[in-house]
């Protein structure tokens, strides 16, 4: 690992034993970018990669020899007024109205470690011999502002993070109008475009795109990152690329508000990527001696296909974004009283399914919605954080010291953003809600957003929460969020720093989370909002799970767990088993598969357990007894590989493969079942070619084994009879697989 600058060339390039980066200090002083991806030998100069020659149409900032022309160099961070007609990563407003910028290099700084972001969520190295950071700063001279580029290389994997500074030391105050967190740009249009997309209840499905001329990509402007509908990640990918060849690039962005990840190819085929805050509804007032720092962007580059790209962000995301003692730690069997109680619940029926979920082996009972204030339907109680005492009379402490008897763990659901107006709260505070004067209050779900971006709001949200967290033997805290922004507006701004309200809201939620891990050590965060709705990389910083979708059925797991999978690790998957017909759809689905997919994720279930047949019982029993003994590898020891691609056929197929590679789990399941069809061949990946496995395996009552060498079981595979699959229950079936070394 080596971030070198060549000063006679004025060359800086950041490599380790994976990637390469390189960056020119042009003869304009600013900077371009000649090179990013597979390592490369280091050299004195790569400058000869700094191409340029005459065109008709060019704005030229350095005139004959050099026909220097910013619409036809690779930038490293782009701004508007250069001569460069793309879209610009940052924009400065002037006093006098002017947006022209010309940033020019200054000096740099490179030094080992990786520096926190101030009250923001990043990446971050355990040591200083993990990473290495290169700091570049640029001034704009006739603003007063400086730009600092900051770029760390992890040592141990094929990344580059990057985030943007700007100080304002000039006396007159700047409005940052876009303000992005990078920019890559690509010689050629050759790839196509992955994205994460979708809606309630099916998020983060996968969809693909040839790259055209113009502009493409995805944008969230729902006040979170919208992560239902467009998930924070991009990546590039050259045409023909699989999940085991082919060059990808990611793209992932540390945020939790509005974003933006968009690609524009040139009429000359050049590609540019931009990703960051969303410039709708942003500007941010910078006055002298104020600093605005930007999200984190964390770049991947595989020469490994798409699964090498997503092992990546696994391993990163789950042990240098993830934090505290719940990283390294299996999480719990839960139950959750959602769709076993809604709103309908009393102390009694409460402490029987805890105590039917310990007898079956569950560790946590969550208690969700409708404890609080006067909660007995959607209309009522957000803001009042105190315990409903009719339905429960011995209140949240005793409640928990009770499930504590009963020998189970005890959790609960949280909507602290948020506020009804039949509230005490917004009876108090009617001015803390997020409204525009004279406008109408939009609502969703009967509810609506506190404004966050206030420090007392936010301060009399913690007082509450804590009191209950600090009085009560609280394991785990399910912290949703059900609704979107709109009429963004806080009349705690002066009207030249509206469009800081967004930003200064996610700030908001980001100080709650960090004031609470901190008095809360041992709680483990879910989070959740609408389910996926808020998936994304900043949410794991503070809370090391989330809730994959508030659609448990299955059939559709498979699609969502698969899409998730590009970027997040399984240990941030909230996936349960819930009653049938499933509540979202209205599907049965068999049993045994509900349990197999909720497997590769945080395992729990989410159903009435009182009115479960005795069979059923047993069947849950056998699953948690199968999760206890896996559960630590599929959360926090394994390679995760997909095999079967639920986007493209009838079939899902994953695997889990321990570090060491002499166990693994993987996973069939059809979608419906196929009469008189072809065989079936279920190839497996990740296995070491030299081991022999025994393979384990149960069709209905029967437990069945036989021994396999790897290279077998990858290139031949596993023989599925379908009428092992009828025996499974057809439609929906699904077979597990056990691998052990012998």
């Amino acid at each position: 690992m080596a971030i070198i600058y060549h000063e006679k060339s004025r060359i800086f390039h950041l490599t380790n034993d994976y990637i390469s980066y390189i960056i020119y200090v042009m003869e304009n002083d600013q900077l371009e970018n000649l090179y990013y991806g597979r390592r490369v030998h280091d050299r004195e100069d790569f400058s000869h990669l700094h191409q340029l020659s005459w065109r008709l149409q060019m704005s030229l900032v350095q005139p004959d020899p050099s026909n220097l022309s910013m619409h036809f160099v690779r930038q490293e961070y782009p701004f508007y007024g250069t001569g460069d007609y793309r879209s610009p990563a940052g924009e400065i407003r002037l006093a006098n109205g002017s947006r022209v910028s010309d940033f020019k290099f200054r000096t740099y700084a490179i030094f080992p470690g990786k520096p926190g972001l101030p009250g923001l969520p990043a990446t971050y190295a355990e040591s200083e011999d993990e990473a290495e950071t290169l700091e570049i700063t640029l001034t704009d001279e006739v603003s007063g502002t400086d730009m600092v580029l900051s770029y760390t290389l992890f040592r141990d994997y094929p990344v580059i993070t990057r985030h943007t500074r700007f100080t304002q030391t000039g006396d007159e105050p700047v409005m940052l109008e876009r303000a992005l967190s990078a920019s890559v740009e690509f010689l050629d249009m050759d790839y196509e475009m992955l994205q994460l997309s979708g809606a309630w209840a099916r998020e983060r499905h996968v969809y693909t795109r040839r790259l055209e001329r113009g502009l493409q990509g995805i944008q969230g402007l729902a006040g979170t990152t919208g992560g239902a509908e467009q998930n924070p990640f991009i990546a590039l990918m050259r045409p023909g690329t699989t999940e085991k060849t082919g060059e990808v690039y990611g793209f992932s962005l540390v945020y939790s508000g509005n974003h933006l990840e968009q690609v524009e190819v040139s009429t000359f085929d050049m590609t540019r990527v931009l990703l960051g805050i969303n410039p709708r509804n942003f500007s941010w007032k910078l006055c002298r001696g104020e600093t605005f720092t930007t999200p984190e962007a964390v770049l991947v580059y595989s020469d490994q296909g798409l699964g090498g790209m997503s092992r990546t962000y696994h391993d990163l995301y789950r042990t240098r974004l993830v934090r505290g003692e719940w990283r390294d730690k299996a999480r719990p069997i839960l139950l959750n009283n959602w769709e076993g109680t809604y709103f309908d619940f009393t102390e009694e029926k409460l402490l029987a399914m805890a105590k039917k979920a310990r007898e079956l082996g569950a560790e946590l009972f969550v208690l969700d919605d409708g404890w609080f204030g006067k909660r007995n339907n959607d209309w009522a109680g957000l803001g009042d954080w105190f315990c409903n005492l009719t339905k429960i009379p011995s209140g949240i402490d005793g409640l928990s010291e009770k499930m504590e008897e009963i020998g189970i763990k005890f959790g609960l659901w949280v909507e602290l953003e948020m506020v009804n107006k039949d509230s005490d709260l917004y009876r108090a505070h009617p001015d803390w809600m997020i409204q525009a004067p004279g406008r109408y209050h939009c609502q969703g779900r009967h509810q609506h957003v506190l404004d966050f971006s206030r420090q007392e709001v936010v301060d009399c949200i913690h007082d509450m929460i804590a009191k209950i967290l600090s009085t009560s033997k609280i394991s785990y805290v399910k912290w949703d969020m059900n609704r979107y922004m709109t009429a963004s507006f806080s009349p705690a701004l002066p009207a030249d720093r509206q469009g800081e309200m967004m930003h200064r809201y996610i700030l908001g939620v980001y100080s709650l989370y960090e004031r609470l891990i901190g008095e809360f050590p041992h709680i483990l965060f879910e989070s959740c909002a609408s389910g996926g709705g808020r998936f994304d990389p900043g949410m794991l910083y503070y809370a090391p799970q989330a809730w994959t979708s508030d659609d448990t059925d299955a059939s559709e797991r498979c699609r969502i767990q698969y899409g998730t999978s590009y970027v997040y690790p399984l240990s941030m998957m909230g996936a349960h088993v819930s009653a049938v017909p499933n509540h979202q759809l209205g599907r049965t689905t068999p049993l045994s598969t509900r349990g197999n997919v909720a497997m590769f994720g945080t395992f729990g279930y989410e159903l009435d357990v009182l009115a479960m047949t005795e069979e059923e019982s047993a069947v849950v029993k056998e699953q948690i007894i199968r999760m206890k003994k896996y559960r630590e590898m599929i959360q926090l020891g394994s390679d995760f590989y997909r095999l079967l691609d639920p986007f493209k056929g009838n079939e899902t197929g994953w695997i889990c493969v321990a570090k060491d590679r002499k166990s693994a789990l993987a996973l069939f399941c059809q979608t419906l079942n196929r009469v008189n069809d072809s065989w079936i061949r279920f190839r497996l990946d990740g296995l070491d070619a030299d081991v022999c496995y025994r393979v384990r395996y149960s069709i209905g009552e029967e437990t069945r084994e036989y021994t396999a060498w790897g290279d077998e079981l990858v290139n031949i595979g596993i023989p599925i009879d379908r009428a092992d699959l009828n025996t499974q229950g057809g439609d929906f079936a699904s077979i597990l697989y056990e691998l052990c070394a012998e």
